[in-house]
């Protein structure tokens, strides 16, 4: 019955009790929770995570206990812990609150003088339990309300809220005992099975348990990770032995937790069970890096413990030896990628296992870590994570404040995993919405987050998942690259033995340096220098060789840094810019490590280097169009009367726009084809600034004596120019008036002799060669022709090879005006009215045939040559001018001197199937992405593709792949190619 109003009104609001569903105050009146001898109870009530669950599970358990419920009233008033325990417990654990009401004497375990069994004890209990019953039937139900009641307890003892005296159980206390849990309920399930396995004598079985449960750190609602050994057994025995594996699974599924036993050798198509002769031959020849990463944490739980030594002592010295594998630096990248593809892009801020700076990077690191030193000192061989971190920094692999700080941080996010799993006992390491106000406070109060006078504990959670994530991030950086500092001389601030010379080899090595040595001597370098310049390399580097170490050639790529380093070492904006923008630090990092072609070009124009910031409309390095390059330019050079002078200005800013589209294509911000027309824009520019200075030095009284143009050729024509290309040109000219046409023609001849030497002339920048061998009557021809020259000799002796080059012929520089009038002249030469004779396109298919038999180089591969080879750049574009040659006077289109656009005209013409014409497109894509991406990586023209190895993973890289996997890009480029082949031998076979 309610009391007074008078005396309920001395009782705490149910708004203070943190009470805020309607249905409080009918619940504490059922309860009999309305005097002033309750007020305490209340406020125990009250500091439970959510009050109102707690609340209304209690009336659930008045209501089952029915005339039990008195004692436990009556019990609560005077037991601080109980209270704390179950009051905890029902706030936290809406499963374990359904448990308690199914099983309502329960309570009983909460009260008095709680305690944890020892493992041993443990482990009797649940066989003991599992003996009572005579099948797997009769068991289940028992052993379930075991193990959920183990849970109860050790939950109970986890939630209670902090008191005097009674300090949160440690986090590794949990899962220490969760972990002993785990190997009770398996010895009870392989206990069950054992006994309806039906053999007169049962095989020797041992259960080994991995991952976190090997660790003795496991979560409340994991998968138990397990390898199933069986001792020297007759074939009959391996297959009991199977069935056994097989049924104790299941009934653990059933009752406790699912076993997963997939980290077996092969996998889930592996043998479930193997004798340990077969596991040791298995990792002796097929393991890879990662299943020995996993059996630094195997540990015998159940079954016969004898075999469970040996099949530990038999394969640890295996995973000690793992770092110094061949393959074990690609395939920890590997791995890593893998497991941070894993999160959806949407989820990684609230995954507290797999986002960004959440469990595995603490993990995945410390594990990397004890692999590369454990064989040269077994104080690492530790499988616990925060054991691990303990050793590391203790023998100095680690700063020891650095081995504090992120053990804390570890231990915070578990405790906020495992309090996520216990509100309904499912597994998860999801964080609520970051808008969920009600889900992040329970969550806050179920981690004991307290305000701090100025917030409340809901926002106080909010800054410290922000602040440990951020920590566990930067340490997670610190952890392999601040002791390399330290090995190099720059004092240790938290250690007092720094890391060895031999220990930071080791370190470097397995992070993928070849050269660890010289790294550290650049590393050494780069800290060495000014009071301020080594602080903030300092601080700098830890990051930088981590972004670094993610690149296909990190040797070259910390080589290119210190070269920057000292070349802009006056420049205080180098170092700042690193620093305050992260962005640009890492997009650098990235490029460094990547090609040969860009760092040469960024140490003559390191102002590049700034755009690779983000701006308001993207990052900046796309804030740049390149006609406005191309008229800057010219008007640059113009500013000059001596043409070498004029054609340096060119050169630079040429330089500086080479470094930004090649950055920019490095760093996927491009697309192939506006690489390509970037290019092709700067070499016209270049072209034109080169020819009007020479022209203005070259120029008497009388003013130019000539009209120049100059015809661009090949791919320059066509708009399609690489990194390593040519400029394919033709020079026309045309008297002034009044001017005798040798003397024009002689005046020309000098003007287009310097363009093409002050071009050629050696420097540090990539080349630029003016190649004029595709004129009439090539090297032995007069470099410049008048107009009607042009036209007399095309009308005469143009032959099929001269008139297939003149497809692509296209006016670039000089006098447009003329340029026109030349392209006008040459289309009825490469356009003729009723198409080229069928004498001609049979001369056409006999040169390709003579080229693909003689001009590949020798000791080239055939495959894999990028412009000569099997479905190459020679093919597609041969097929393409065929294709021209044929048909361009039915289809005015087709009058186009870019190889993609006619192709796309080619397609709607239907000239060729579709299917036929997206393969040769396809493969030309490639194709150019591949040579460009191979100047990018070697720095100089090359059109071969290497073979397997670190080269052909940069190539991939520069080239957009996915991933440096250099096998992958390649096999897609064999398929690729050897497609685009059968529809040449198609097209040229008709």
């Amino acid at each position: 019955m309610a009391k007074p109003a008078t005396q309920r009104s001395k009782l705490p609001s149910v708004g203070r009790l943190g009470l805020v569903e309607p249905s409080a105050p009918a619940d504490l009146d059922r309860l009999g929770w309305n005097s002033e001898a309750h007020v305490e109870l209340l406020w125990s009530l009250s500091r439970a995570p959510d009050a109102d669950t707690a609340l209304h599970t209690m009336v659930r358990l008045a209501e089952a206990l029915d005339t039990g419920w008195d004692q436990l009233n009556r019990t609560l008033l005077t037991d601080r812990g109980l209270r704390g325990r179950l009051f905890g417990v029902l706030g936290s654990s809406l499963a374990l609150g359904d448990h308690l009401v199914g099983h309502p004497e329960n309570w009983r375990l909460l009260a008095g003088d709680v305690g944890l069994p020892a493992a041993e004890d443990l482990r009797e209990m649940f066989v003991a339990r599992a003996d009572e019953a005579s099948d797997t039937a009769e068991a289940l139900q028992p052993l379930r309300k075991l193990y959920r009641d183990r849970l109860l307890v050790l939950a109970a003892l986890d939630l209670a809220p902090t008191v005097e005296n009674e300090p949160v159980l440690p986090f590794s206390t949990v899962g220490e005992h969760l972990s002993d849990l785990a190997d009770a309920a398996l010895a009870a399930a392989l206990h069950l099975a054992l006994k309806t396995a039906g053999a007169d004598s049962p095989p020797r079985l041992a259960v080994i348990a991995m991952g976190k449960c090997g660790a003795r750190e496991l979560n409340y609602v994991s998968d138990v990770d397990v390898i199933f050994v069986v001792g020297e057994a007759a074939e009959s025995d391996l297959r009991i032995a199977t069935r056994v594996a097989g049924e104790m699974m299941r009934f653990a599924a059933d009752a406790f937790f699912e076993v997963d036993a997939a980290l077996r050798p092969e996998g889930k198509h592996g043998q479930l069970v193997r004798t340990l002769e077969s596991h040791v031959a298995y990792y002796q020849r097929w393991a890879k890096t990662w299943e020995f990463q996993a059996l630094m944490k195997a540990r015998p739980a159940a079954g016969d413990a004898e075999l469970g030594r040996a099949y530990v002592e038999a394969l640890m010295p295996m995973v000690w030896t793992a770092s110094e594998r061949e393959d074990f630096v690609p395939e920890v990248q590997a791995m890593r990628r893998r497991v941070e593809e894993l999160v959806p892009a949407e989820q990684r801020s609230r995954e507290i296992k797999l986002g960004t700076g959440g469990l595995r990077d603490v993990e995945f690191a410390v594990q990397l870590l004890q692999l590369v030193h454990g064989r040269n000192d077994e104080a690492l061989h530790v499988a616990s994570t925060v054991g691990a971190l303990a050793a590391l920094g203790q023998r100095g692999y680690i700063g020891r404040d650095d081995a504090a700080n992120l053990t804390a941080s570890y231990e915070f996010l578990r405790l906020l995993e495992h309090r996520l799993q216990l509100q309904r006992l499912v597994r998860t390491h999801l964080l609520p919405d970051e808008d969920d106000d009600e889900s992040l406070r329970w969550l806050a109060r179920a981690a004991h987050v307290r305000p701090d006078g100025t917030r409340d504990a809901l926002g106080v959670l909010r800054e410290e998942l922000k602040r440990q994530s951020l920590r566990v991030s930067r340490l997670h950086e610190k952890l392999f690259y601040q002791p390399l500092l330290e090995s190099v001389g720059q004092p240790a601030l938290s250690i007092s033995e720094g890391m060895t010379q031999e220990a930071a080899e080791r370190q470097l090595a397995a992070l993928g340096y070849e050269g660890p040595q010289s790294a550290l001597t650049h590393l050494a370098a780069l800290t060495g220098t000014s009071a301020r310049r080594g602080r903030v390399q300092q601080i700098l580097l830890p990051t930088l060789l981590r972004w670094l170490s993610d690149t296909p050639d990190p040797d070259a790529g910390l080589l290119s840094y210190r070269r920057i380093s000292d070349a802009l070492s006056e420049q205080r904006w180098f170092l700042a810019t690193l620093r305050d923008e992260g962005a640009v630090a890492k997009r650098l990092m990235q490029v460094l490590g990547t090609s040969a072609y860009v760092p040469e070009l960024l140490m003559r124009a390191p102002e590049v280097i700034q755009s690779y910031a983000d701006g308001p409309n993207g990052p900046k390095l796309l804030d740049v169009e390149p006609d406005a390059v191309a008229r800057a330019l010219v008007a640059s050079a113009a500013r000059y009367s001596d043409p070498q002078r004029a054609i340096a200005a060119a050169r630079t800013l040429r330089r500086r726009e080479l470094a930004r589209i090649a950055s920019a294509d490095l760093l996927g911000m491009l697309e192939v084809t506006e690489v390509c027309g970037a290019l092709t824009s700067v070499w016209v520019a270049v072209l034109q600034a080169a020819l009007e200075a020479v022209i203005r030095a070259n120029t008497g009284d009388r003013g130019p004596l000539a009209r120049i143009a100059v015809i661009g050729m090949g791919r320059l024509g066509g708009g399609e120019l690489g990194y390593g290309s040519d400029a394919d040109v033709m020079f026309v000219c045309e008297p002034e008036a009044g001017v005798e046409e040798s003397a024009a023609v002689k005046w020309s001849a000098t003007i287009a002799e310097q363009v093409r030497t002050l071009l050629g002339t050696p420097s540090a920048d990539p080349p630029l060669e003016v190649d004029a061998n595709l004129r009439p009557e090539g090297r032995n021809g007069p470099l410049v022709r008048t107009l009607a020259s042009y036209e007399a000799y095309y009308a005469r002796y143009a032959q099929t090879w001269e008139v297939q080059a003149l497809l692509r012929a296209h006016r670039v520089a000089g006098d447009l005006d003329l340029g026109e009038r030349f392209l006008l002249a040459i289309d009825k030469i490469r356009y003729p009215p009723n198409g080229v004779s069928a004498e001609a396109v049979q001369e056409i298919r006999r040169i390709k045939a003579r080229v693909d038999a003689e001009r590949l180089p020798r000791g080239a591969d055939p495959n894999t040559h990028t412009k000569l080879g099997r479905g190459g750049l020679t093919d597609i574009e041969w097929t393409v001018q065929l294709l021209q040659l044929r048909y361009a006077h039915e289809v005015p289109a087709l009058h186009n001197t870019s190889t993609l656009e006619s192709l796309n005209v080619i397609g709607a013409a239907e000239l060729i199937a579709e299917g036929d014409v997206e393969l040769l497109r396809q493969a030309w894509l490639t194709a150019t992405r591949a040579r460009n991406a191979l100047v990018l990586v070697r720095g100089k023209p090359t059109d071969q593709l290497p073979g397997p190895g670190r080269q052909l993973n940069a190539v991939a890289v520069a080239a957009g792949w996915d991933t440096d996997d250099g096998g992958e890009f390649l096999d897609n480029y064999l398929r690729v190619t050897r497609r685009a082949k059968a529809v040449v031998k198609k097209v040229f076979g008709g």
